[in-house]
């Protein structure tokens, strides 16, 4: 019989029993303040890390293609030079495992730039900055994507701060359009989150 021994404490790693998982400090951080589950948040870095050879089987180097899951909704950014690349790319995140639902806003387009997409993530690291620096908004409830100069905020929010996010968002200089991938909770359901 083999037997698992967890070193967590003594490499100053936090350790959930609850999911028999051993967190760094920066994953445990986020992992408390996560409205996801702990179970939530590693299944959908095992959708991404899917999605990147289903997508290399599906559509092969043909496109520039991200995918960001949140909660088990895959978002699908980039550009594919056809529309059945774009089809065929939804297609094979759907087949993956515990993918609950997608949303496809591939372009059918060249490329982007590398300059391009460089500017998309200045962009959203300054929608993440001027969320930190809004004192009516939980910043680290959403994911921020950038894609073209549009943003797309992902996470599990009220009414109010999926509203409040997507008016700080557009309120920064270069952003075009602001999409929510959200799923909506009531403030009753935000409170118990917070209460665990």
């Amino acid at each position: 019989m083999t037997r698992s021994i967890c070193n967590c404490w003594a490499n100053r790693i936090l350790h959930d029993p609850l999911h028999n998982l051993c967190l760094s400090p920066p994953r445990a951080a986020l992992s408390v303040t996560d409205r996801r589950t702990t179970g939530a948040q590693l299944e959908d870095e095992g959708i991404e890390l899917k999605a990147i050879n289903r997508l290399r089987e599906a559509v092969g180097d043909r496109g520039h293609i991200n995918t960001t899951s949140y909660n088990r909704t895959v978002l699908i950014t980039g550009e594919v030079p056809t529309e059945a690349d774009r089809v065929a790319a939804e297609q094979a995140i759907n087949r993956i495992e515990n993918v609950r639902a997608t949303v496809n806003e591939l372009a059918v387009m060249g490329n982007a730039s590398l300059t391009a997409r460089s500017n998309d993530a200045i962009l959203s690291s300054k929608v993440k900055a001027t969320f930190i620096d809004a004192k009516d908004l939980q910043a680290n409830a959403f994911k921020v994507v950038g894609e073209r100069s549009n943003i797309y905020l992902m996470g599990r929010v009220t009414e109010r701060e999926a509203g409040r996010a997507t008016e700080i968002a557009r309120s920064v200089g270069g952003v075009g359009k602001v999409g929510r991938v959200v799923e909506m909770l009531s403030e009753t359901e935000l409170a118990q989150l917070q209460a665990r």
